[in-house]
C-alpha cells in the first residue's frame, strides 16, 4: 500500500544510506538483480521492513506490547531502525559473541 499523497511521517523516514554510508532501496535492488535475484526497490523495502518486524517483535514483546499495529510502527519508526543499526554495529565492531 502506498503512502497517501502529502503524507508525512511523524518521525520522519530513515535515511540509512546518507547517515550510515549504506545502499538506498534501489541500489540494493539492482545488486539483488544483477547476482540473479530479481527485484525491485519496493521488494527490497518489504524485506527491510519484515526483518525490522522479526527484530522489533521481540522487543515489543518484553514491554507487553502485542498489537501488531504497534510493531508494525516500531518496525516503520526510523528511531528503532537506527538503534538496530547501532546495536548491530557494536556488535560487529566489538565482535561481541551472541
Amino acid at each position: 500500500m502506498s503512502m497517501p499523497k502529502g503524507h508525512k511521517s511523524e518521525t520522519g523516514y530513515a535515511t540509512v544510506a546518507s547517515n550510515y554510508d549504506g545502499m538506498d532501496y534501489r541500489t540494493i535492488a539492482n545488486k539483488m538483480t544483477a547476482e540473479g535475484h530479481k527485484m525491485n526497490h519496493a521488494t527490497a523495502r518489504n524485506v527491510f521492513l519484515r526483518a525490522m518486524k522479526k527484530l522489533a517483535f521481540p522487543i515489543c514483546d518484553l514491554h507487553d506490547i502485542h498489537d501488531d499495529a504497534a510493531i508494525d510502527r516500531a518496525a516503520r519508526d526510523p528511531r528503532f531502525q537506527e538503534g538496530m543499526i547501532e546495536i548491530i554495529s557494536d556488535l560487529y565492531s566489538n565482535e561481541i559473541e551472541i
